[in-house]
């Protein structure tokens, strides 16, 4: 790297997992998609996974090894690398009911699998690093998703509406979340099949009929089970559906997602920021690797009143969504045609246009940036963004 070098293009990498659209994120990229490959998630960032390359620097993780400075000092003492990934995500299907760990049991969790012998790549690996994952979704759209228990009167109103979800009334009693959540997650095949056979015999119809709100769990429900049930076999992330909170997010709106937090993604597009980490358990409504008591270890059975963000100014044209977390913080930045805005780069960070065009300009050197494409400034560059017509873009850094 010069030393003049504040500012550099920046490529992402797609992942194609089966759950992803076929049009948002090639259209987003500009790219065909004559195979009709699932464009499931754009990453960008430096997890060693999937790092996203610099025009004529390479890799992004290497990049950073080679150059640590770009960090900044505060971030290269606390973290010793980029401490977040961004993400692009367009959900054509149901994701998996999921958790992610603390940092304590993520070290943990990577060390005991390493320790065995488990491959780095292996189908049935719970650890791909040792990092927590916490997690931003900023909605680019009408957004759903499931998101933590209901509240102790909501679940008692959902047991006596869903006739089939009746049973769970004795586990649950005046709040026991671990038992009702147990009981659903353990029991037997044969009992799950039996358990939500009545309540499939009532819904599919109405879903294949288009008689089914999104607005109520029994959509969704139906959804799951024409995805990922099997002949003999259906799937107990079904249970799920009534058990955790339905939230629509608008676009503008976002939501933050901490260790222990069960949560799936359900239908639409977001950009996503979290810790620099691949560590999922999964326990339903997924082909992956499913490992019911390890997911179990790892859920926080309390319940969650959801809160959806609104961006919080930072910046003339510029709104941050403000969590807790200290590895990450999204910005968003909306430029009408002839204005621009000025800033400082804290660390690496990363910005991707997501509507119009724009230009960044750093130490004499200007990007020119239309839909899709991205950058990457480092610590201390002093930036100027631009848009002629207007444009929205995303920008990850840290903490302010």
């Amino acid at each position: 790297m010069t030393q003049q070098n504040k500012i550099f293009a920046l490529e992402g990498k797609v992942q194609h997992y089966q759950w992803g659209g076929f049009t948002y994120i090639p259209t987003l990229l500009s790219r065909s998609n004559d195979a009709q490959q699932p464009f499931a998630e754009y990453w960008l960032g430096a997890h060693a996974q999937a790092p996203a390359v610099l025009k004529n620097d390479g890799a992004l993780d290497s990049f950073i090894k080679a150059n640590p400075e770009v960090l900044g000092e505060k971030v290269k003492k606390q973290f010793g690398r980029l401490p977040y990934l961004l993400k692009v995500l367009d959900v054509k299907d149901m994701l998996s009911i999921q958790v992610h760990p603390s940092k304590k049991d993520a070290e943990k969790g990577f060390a005991a699998e390493n320790a065995s012998g488990l491959a780095a790549t292996a189908s049935n690996r719970n650890y791909k690093d040792d990092n927590h994952k916490p997690e931003l979704a900023a909605a680019l759209g009408e957004f759903w998703l499931l998101h933590g228990f209901r509240s102790p009167g909501s679940m008692k109103k959902m047991m006596q509406d869903v006739p089939e979800m009746m049973f769970l009334q004795n586990d649950f009693g005046e709040g026991d979340y671990q038992k009702v959540y147990s009981r659903v997650m353990e029991m037997d095949q044969d009992e799950v099949n039996k358990r939500l056979q009545p309540l499939l015999e009532r819904i599919l119809p109405a879903y294949e009929q288009n008689r089914l709100d999104k607005d109520h769990p029994d959509f969704w429900a139906a959804r799951a089970a024409v995805t990922f049930s099997e002949p003999g076999k259906t799937d107990r992330g079904i249970f799920s559906v009534y058990l955790l909170n339905l939230v629509r997010l608008s676009k503008g709106e976002a939501i933050f997602q901490d260790a222990g937090i069960l949560h799936a993604y359900l239908e639409g597009q977001n950009v996503e920021i979290m810790a620099n980490s691949d560590n999922v358990l999964r326990g339903g409504l997924t082909p992956k690797h499913i490992d019911v008591p390890e997911l179990m270890k790892h859920v926080s059975f309390k319940a969650v009143d959801p809160n959806i963000l609104t961006g919080t100014p930072v910046n003339k044209g510029e709104d941050a969504f403000l969590t807790p977390a200290e590895d990450f913080e999204l910005h968003v930045i909306n430029l009408h045609g002839g204005q621009s805005t000025e800033s400082k780069a804290k660390t690496v960070e990363i910005f991707v246009v997501t509507e119009g065009e724009a230009t960044i300009e750093a130490a004499g050197s200007i990007l020119s940036l239309s839909k899709g494409e991205c950058a990457m400034s480092v610590a201390g560059a002093e930036l100027t963004i631009r848009s002629l017509e207007g444009a929205e873009l995303y920008r990850a850094t840290v903490p302010q």
